[in-house]
């Protein structure tokens, strides 16, 4: 199988960074590094016009959006079991994923890129102000399907198996970091997503981004 995934470290791309190197399967690595600019390049934007990542290619097929790459990944390794397949908590696990990726996502895009949203300084520090009080409220709600699953008896969010939402809880909790919001104020899905970062995948693909998990100022 020839799969390749193009990643930039830290970025919502970490979720299927994550189901890649849990699959067991080989597969190429590609950092994209936001910072310098790289997704605005002729070769990048020839494989992905949009200039995002993630993007898998599979057989030379490009596959872009999370819950897509998701999806297809899901396929491909079934016995990963990377979502369930009892059909409503399948749809259960999709609407959630779709959640962080559609809602919580761009709240925090928002607070850490303001300038794509209004040139004028002082709209840009509304925002940033705004979206910080509303994206605490959200890992609040994350907070809450981590006890919601604790109190069902489960390991993972969707059950017995590690899935694509106990990665992107990791990511949207490290990015709250960013925002200032100390991971203290939402203990149990501190607690949890520490779980998570102890995967031995999860911690492989934090090394290869060399990721910390709480940027908060005093961490």
């Amino acid at each position: 199988m020839s799969l390749k995934l193009y990643f930039a470290p830290g970025a919502c791309s970490f979720v299927p960074h994550v189901l890649l190197e849990m699959s067991g399967t080989a597969f190429e690595p590609n950092m994209v590094k936001l910072h310098k600019g790289e997704q605005n390049n002729d070769d990048y934007k020839a494989i992905n016009p949009r200039g995002q990542v993630p993007v898998l290619v599979n057989k030379g097929q490009v596959v872009t959006q999370i819950v897509a790459i998701v999806l297809h990944l899901d396929q491909i390794f079934p016995d990963a079991h990377f979502l369930p397949t009892e059909p409503i908590a399948r749809a259960q696990a999709l609407s959630t994923l779709a959640w962080m990726n559609n809602t919580v996502h761009p709240t925090f895009t928002h607070i850490f890129m303001p300038q794509k949203f209004s040139d004028q300084p002082d709209v840009q520090a509304a925002l940033k102000t705004y979206n910080t009080q509303v994206f605490h409220g959200m890992l609040g709600e994350l907070q809450s399907l981590v006890l919601a699953a604790a109190a069902q008896g489960r390991t993972w969010l969707t059950g017995e198996h590690f899935s694509p939402l106990d990665a992107y809880s990791l990511t949207l909790t490290r990015w709250g970091t960013l925002a200032g919001i100390a991971p203290e104020v939402h203990p149990e899905l501190w607690a949890f997503v520490q779980k998570v970062a102890a995967v031995p995948a999860v911690s492989r693909v934090m090394a290869r981004e060399r990721l910390q998990l709480n940027m908060s100022p005093a961490a």
